[in-house]
């Protein structure tokens, strides 16, 4: 009976560890070349372990996006960009905040669902499906501020939900292009671009005074 409690106990304890693992792992080295060997050893459980959580990489690899998406919706639920009480100001701070994000080891500050979406979008659509719930489930974020600030400042030729998709798309740019160079600073470079990007299209265009002459 104790040895049947431990073993039920230590289960959520195993799958969590495996999912820690997952991310690291697979923004260090990417999905597919991130076995289940090396998941396992990085996690400390057994083979046996990993099946009873996952029936296969594939579900390893739904679940660790899944989680990504739960593990950094609270991280920016919780940010002090939503303290601002101008809804600019609060979309300027989300890009600030993702600049502050930028720092340490390649791995250590891009996007899970991005790395293995580039992997996995044609060979397995359950990764895919999963990595864009994270993707644009994160974009959606942002659609209610970016919307109130475009009727603040009476900014229309666009949605809030196609701003929103943008800045994805910038971000992640971003993290390939810091891939590529293995530097920081060309996606903080992209990061700023973003930010004076959207304070161009929130600055009123002053209007055109005196006439033509020829």
């Amino acid at each position: 009976m104790d040895e049947v409690s431990v073993t039920v106990t230590s289960l959520p304890n195993a799958r969590t560890r495996l999912l820690q693992a997952a991310l690291r792992l697979i923004r260090e080295s990417g999905y597919s070349a991130t076995s289940v060997d090396a998941l396992c050893a990085a996690a400390g459980v057994t083979k046996g372990a990993f099946f009873h959580h996952f029936p296969s990489k594939e579900a390893l690899g739904v679940a660790a996006a899944k989680h990504w998406a739960e593990m950094t919706g609270a991280l920016f639920a919780a940010a002090p960009y939503h303290r601002h009480a101008d809804p600019l100001a609060r979309v300027l701070g989300y890009i600030d905040f993702r600049a502050e994000l930028l720092g340490g080891r390649t791995e250590e500050f891009t996007c899970l669902v991005g790395t293995m979406v580039q992997e996995s979008y044609a060979s397995s659509p359950a990764i895919r499906d999963a990595c864009a719930q994270s993707i644009f489930g994160h974009a959606e974020t942002l659609e209610a501020d970016i919307g109130a600030a475009m009727a603040q400042h009476g900014v229309t030729g666009f949605t809030a939900a196609s701003l929103a998709r943008h800045t994805q798309a910038v971000l992640q740019g971003a993290f390939i292009l810091a891939k590529a160079r293995d530097d920081v600073a060309v996606a903080a470079e992209s990061v700023a671009h973003l930010r004076r990007y959207i304070t161009l299209l929130f600055t009123p265009t002053p209007p055109l005074t005196g006439g033509l002459h020829g």
